[in-house]
């Protein structure tokens, strides 16, 4: 059974910077790259940080149910895939997410067993 972490804080936090030392250092877990609709930072790299689509895409994508949660942030679409939680069970690792607070509660609707990790701003 796959047990799903979901890292939450508000923007600024540092959870990226906790998700990415907790990777490093504990195995088999995956890590569920969020699709969003602004376009990447000059530091992001697509498909590492992001999955960056347009806002039809993203659109498209709701109706037809493959975000497992999502939400809308200063005008920009943020969600994560139902893939990536069936790929992670498929290949019998944990799923860490980094989400917003937001896609946080309805993740907990989504996969009530998940653990909820919620990171105060320094």
């Amino acid at each position: 059974m796959t047990t799903v972490f979901i890292i939450s804080a508000p923007s600024g936090s540092g959870k990226s910077t906790l998700v990415h030392r907790l990777l490093k250092s504990v195995p088999d877990l995956a890590f569920s790259i969020s699709y969003t609709t602004r376009p990447p930072r000059p530091t992001e790299t697509p498909g590492v940080d992001y999955i960056f689509i347009s806002r039809k895409d993203f659109e498209d994508r709701l109706a037809r149910g493959e975000f497992l949660e999502y939400a809308e942030v200063f005008g920009n679409y943020y969600g994560t895939n139902r893939e990536s939680f069936e790929s992670a069970t498929h290949h019998g690792k944990d799923l860490v997410l980094d989400i917003d607070v937001q896609g946080a509660r309805q993740l907990k609707v989504a996969i009530p067993q998940a653990i909820s990790i919620f990171v105060l701003p320094p």
